[in-house]
């Protein structure tokens, strides 16, 4: 059995689509469907996590996965209310039974969910690889959202904790 899923989070349309979109979308699309493509090729689970709040009601419109992005009824599907997407979810015990101890991580928002995602994966053990260039979010507060992507690789990539258990690549280096 494989020990390693791919992890993807939150690339609802009411996400990364609405206006203003999810900075560097296309590029980011594009690089998940590459992962997706690479982790089936290893028989890798693949792991959609979607976000239910306001806005983002269970099978509305906005709920629903970015239409670029091949999911299959094979995949898996968790929904979470919280940006970790450990907190109050199935995920930690799906990740057990399937065997999986290293996650390939991608998807939005860079510096909410998907950081709050991966140093709770990172604390409960799990090896984790973020897809440098799948990963995205919304320009906010004083950076705009390139910077926050470029600012969180790097903060990421000199974690240097032994073994390492984070590790910052692009989709094409999976």
């Amino acid at each position: 059995m494989p020990d390693t899923a791919l992890l993807i989070v939150d690339m609802q349309c009411g996400v990364v689509a609405a206006e203003p979109a999810a900075v560097r979308l296309e590029q980011v699309l594009g690089s998940l469907k590459l992962a997706i493509a690479k982790a089936r090729e290893r028989s890798f689970p693949v792991i959609f996590v979607q976000h239910e709040e306001a806005g983002l009601e269970r099978d509305s419109a906005a709920w629903q996965l970015h239409p670029a992005l091949p999911a299959t009824a094979t995949d898996h599907f968790i929904y979470k209310r919280h940006g970790d997407s450990f907190c109050d979810t199935p995920l930690a015990a799906l990740l057990e039974n399937l065997g999986v101890s290293k996650l390939w991580l991608g998807g939005c928002a860079t510096d909410f969910c998907v950081d709050s995602t991966l140093r709770n994966a990172v604390s409960l053990g799990f090896q984790v690889t973020v897809i440098a260039d799948a990963h995205t979010t919304l320009s906010a507060f004083a950076l705009s959202g390139e910077q926050v992507i470029d600012h969180f690789n790097a903060v990421w990539d000199a974690t240097n904790a032994t073994p390492q258990p984070l590790l910052v690549q692009p989709a094409a280096a999976l």
